[in-house]
């Protein structure tokens, strides 16, 4: 995987779970939704889907999203059958978010350094990223830009 590529797989998890969390689960592979670094949740088992229904009074509806990238159930469904996933391990959920970001058309983008441009494209898939108008927090370009580049990511 190309540095590029690594740093915005780690960026989007920031974003999602912040790194505090990161570093206090299993790089953020094993975080249900609704987590925090003071009170992480954290699933045993990478065989599945955790299939957690989780409340989040905050917004006032249930998620199942899980791990690193926050994947929904019938995301991760629908994706184990596409790309012939045999699990829930840190290499299936990053092969998700890779054929996420593909589906955005962002990944040339990636490559070259576009980050803004790149965020732009993957915000309908991350509620955490600027202007995805989900109504959760969206990070500002700038923490996500010093994720990415503290990850090794390098900008045009």
């Amino acid at each position: 995987m190309s540095p590029n590529r690594r740093a915005f797989l780690q960026m989007i998890g920031v974003s999602e779970l912040t790194a505090k969390l990161l570093a206090r689960s299993d790089d953020g592979y094993n975080v249900l939704v609704g987590s925090t670094p003071d009170h992480p949740f954290l699933f045993a088992s990478y065989a599945d889907h955790p299939r957690q229904l989780i409340y989040l009074p905050k917004l006032g509806i249930k998620s199942s999203a899980a791990g690193r990238y926050q994947i929904k159930r019938d995301i991760f469904d629908a994706y184990k059958v596409q790309l012939k996933l045999k699990d829930f391990s840190p290499a299936s959920q990053d092969a998700i978010a890779i054929q996420l970001i593909r589906e955005c058309k962002a990944l040339d983008d990636i490559e070259a350094g576009r980050l803004a441009t790149a965020i732009n494209k993957c915000r309908s898939r991350w509620a955490s990223l600027p202007g995805a108008g989900y109504g959760q927090h969206e990070n500002d370009f700038d923490t996500l830009a010093l994720a990415y580049r503290r990850s090794g990511g390098v900008l045009v």
